[in-house]
């Protein structure tokens, strides 16, 4: 039998539907996934197994099961895809009805004992869920508060295997918990009006700051450069709502604990050891660098002449066109950096 839930793969800053197609079949018995897995997605075999048993589910592993991850051109990393695969398991065996997977994105890592776990990442996954039409989506409950940041999806937050069965087997689905209110309490900013003298100085931050201008300064150690530039985000005007949504996201895909909603501008300061992939993104695996996390804030480099010179030559495009463009063999990515 064959069926297919939802989940999604995070590439860069963005999120992409991934469907999750599950077939079981007569045969030698044989657990086979394929799509572009990566090690840890391979891994989810095993942690599927002993979920499934753990939580009572007598799921027949004596048989060829295929789980495809499409698109298969797009690599699959991290754990995430273990909530929508065993569901998908299960819809596949009769448990789960999988007409009731058509519309319902499943996101979540699974514990041996069936709880679901965070994973990085959710909040793209909501804005991209949301501009697919999606109806629902089940989300580990340690990801609620970031999850419900985005508007007209129903976000339904599960512990474990059995919470997420239970609302994917009802036809109508009862209304979502209201989410936890969105914290947006940032800690004080640093005030510039802390500074005394340095009036020619201050003045240069303040132009910088009214125009977005880059600010080169310079002087001996001591005379207040970087206490000046950690004052730079405290001018500027707060994050608009799009600005904050964007700027959130781009931290979650990066991996960074979702504390609340980032309503103030970031401020990045990279140790001049940083490589190219560290400042601009890439890698392996494309992950945003410093440019992307200090989008719509601050970057800034203290000891510019410490850092390496192919490091800052890699600074040429984001400065001159605001993104960068991050090429591998299977295809180019383009990061945020304004």
């Amino acid at each position: 039998m064959l069926a297919t839930s939802l989940t999604a793969a995070v590439l860069g800053v963005d999120a992409h539907l991934v469907r999750v197609e599950t077939d079981t079949a007569a045969g030698f018995p044989k657990f086979t996934m394929v799509g572009l897995p990566d090690s840890a997605v391979k891994e989810s075999e095993g942690r599927i197994r002993a979920a499934l048993r753990n939580c009572g589910y007598a799921f027949k592993w004596d048989r060829r099961i295929t789980v495809n991850l499409a698109p298969a051109s797009l690599r699959k990393v991290g754990s995430s895809y273990d909530l929508a695969t065993a569901v998908g398991l299960l819809a596949a065996d009769g448990a789960v009805p999988p007409g009731n997977l058509a519309r319902l994105l499943l996101v979540g890592e699974l514990a041996l004992d069936g709880s679901v776990r965070a994973v990085a990442g959710v909040l793209p996954m909501m804005l991209m869920a949301r501009r697919q039409g999606l109806k629902a989506a089940l989300v580990p409950a340690a990801n609620l508060g970031e999850a419900a940041v985005v508007d007209g999806i129903e976000v339904h937050p599960v512990a474990s295997l059995p919470e997420a069965v239970a609302l994917a087997v009802v036809d109508r689905r009862p209304p979502p918990p209201p989410p936890p209110p969105v914290r947006s309490d940032c800690p004080p900013a640093a005030d510039l009006a802390e500074i005394r003298g340095q009036a020619l100085a201050r003045r240069a931050v303040e132009v910088a700051a009214a125009g977005g201008h880059n600010l080169l300064m310079f002087g001996p150690p001591g005379s207040g450069k970087t206490l000046l530039a950690r004052r730079l985000p405290g001018i500027l005007p707060p994050l608009t709502p799009a600005e904050a949504l964007e700027t959130t996201a781009i931290h979650s895909a990066a991996g960074l604990p979702f504390d609340s909603l980032v309503t103030r501008r970031p401020f990045r300061s990279p140790h001049h050891t940083a490589s190219d992939a560290a400042l601009v993104g890439g890698g392996a695996i494309p992950r945003p660098g410093e440019v992307s996390l200090a989008h719509n804030g601050v970057l800034f480099l203290d000891e510019l002449p410490e850092f390496r010179r192919h490091v800052l030559e890699s600074l040429r495009q984001p400065i001159e066109e605001g993104w960068v463009s991050v090429s591998r063999v299977r295809g180019t990515l383009r990061l945020p950096a304004r």
